[in-house]
C-alpha cells in the first residue's frame, strides 16, 4: 500500500496534524484500523471496543478520553472513497497525549491469496494484542512475497497453526467452518467473529482445533482480515499438495458485504 497517510494526534479534544517523524521512535502499544468505503464500515463498534479493552488495560487513565476520540475520528473520515483509518496507543507520548489517527487510502480489493510457512516458531511477543506486533507481522508478509507467496502463516512451537502474519485463517472440514484452537495465542480477529456468527446463521457447525499445515491438505482455506473480507486460499506453496476449491466463499463473501453500515 503506497503511503499517502495524514497523521494525527489527539489534544484537547482535537485531532491536531502532526508530521509523522515525531512518533518513529514510539513504541506502538496498541492499534486497530477498518476498512471503510463511501462512508459505510462493518464491524465499526467491535473495532472500537476492541481498542478501547487493550488501552484501557495498559492505561486506565486514557479510558475517559476514549469516547470523544472515536467521535472525532469518525468526523475525520470522508463520506466518500475507499479509506483503511488506523487508530493508535502511543505510551511513550508525552501524557496525556497518547492518542493518534492515521488516516489511509485503501488499496484495491485482492483476489485469491497464496501462502507459505514461517519456517519458524511464532516470533511474536504480544500475539493476541494488535500493535507491538504490526512492523514483525509486516515482515514476515515481505518474507512470504519473497518466496511467491502473499502471506505467512505463523505456527506455534510445536507445530501447529496460529493465524497469518496479519490475518486470521479459517477452514473448511466438510460442512464445518473450523479455526484454531481458543487455547492458543492468536488475535481476536472482528472479521473472523462475522463469519463464524454468518456460518451460525446459515445452520453451519463451527468448531475450533489444534491443527498442523498437513492436517488442512485438500480443504478450502480462507485468510481474512478487516481490510481484505474474505479471500479464498488458492495456493499454500510449500504444503506439498493442493487446497480445496472455494466452494462456500461466494456465498459468504455476499452476506459479509451485506454487513456494511454507515458510520456517521
Amino acid at each position: 500500500m503506497t503511503d499517502t497517510s495524514q497523521f494525527f494526534q489527539f489534544r484537547e479534544g482535537v485531532l491536531t496534524p502532526i508530521h509523522e517523524a515525531s512518533a518513529l521512535d514510539v513504541q506502538l502499544e496498541v492499534a486497530d484500523s477498518w476498512l471503510v468505503e463511501d462512508g459505510k464500515c462493518r464491524g465499526l463498534q467491535a473495532h472500537l471496543d476492541r481498542f478501547a479493552k487493550w488501552v484501557s488495560e495498559i492505561s486506565p487513565a486514557c479510558e475517559p478520553s476514549l469516547e470523544e476520540f472515536f467521535a472525532r475520528v469518525i468526523e475525520k473520515i470522508p463520506s466518500t472513497g475507499r479509506w483503511f483509518p488506523r487508530i493508535e496507543f502511543h505510551a511513550e507520548a508525552e501524557s496525556p497525549h497518547h492518542l493518534y489517527l492515521r488516516l489511509r487510502e485503501a488499496p484495491d480489493q485482492l483476489g485469491e491469496v497464496i501462502l507459505w510457512t514461517l519456517p519458524e516458531p511464532d516470533p511474536r511477543v504480544s500475539p493476541t494484542v494488535k500493535g507491538p506486533d504490526l512492523s514483525l507481522g509486516m515482515q514476515m508478509r515481505r518474507n512470504a512475497k519473497m518466496h511467491g507467496a502473499d502471506e505467512a502463516v505463523i505456527l506455534d512451537a510445536e507445530g501447529f497453526v496460529l493465524e497469518g502474519a496479519l490475518s486470521s485463517l479459517v477452514w473448511w472440514r466438510g460442512e464445518t467452518l473450523c479455526s484454531s484452537s481458543e487455547s492458543q495465542p492468536w488475535l481476536p480477529s472482528v472479521t473472523r467473529e462475522e463469519v463464524f456468527s454468518i456460518a451460525n446463521q446459515m445452520g453451519y457447525a463451527t468448531k475450533t482445533e489444534r491443527v498442523r499445515p498437513s492436517d488442512l491438505v485438500g480443504l478450502e482455506i480462507w485468510a481474512l482480515s478487516s481490510l481484505q473480507g474474505i479471500r479464498a486460499v488458492g495456493d499454500w506453496i510449500d504444503l506439498g499438495s493442493p487446497v480445496g476449491k472455494p466452494i462456500h466463499f461466494e456465498a459468504f463473501n455476499r452476506r459479509l458485504k451485506l454487513l456494511s453500515t454507515s458510520i456517521y
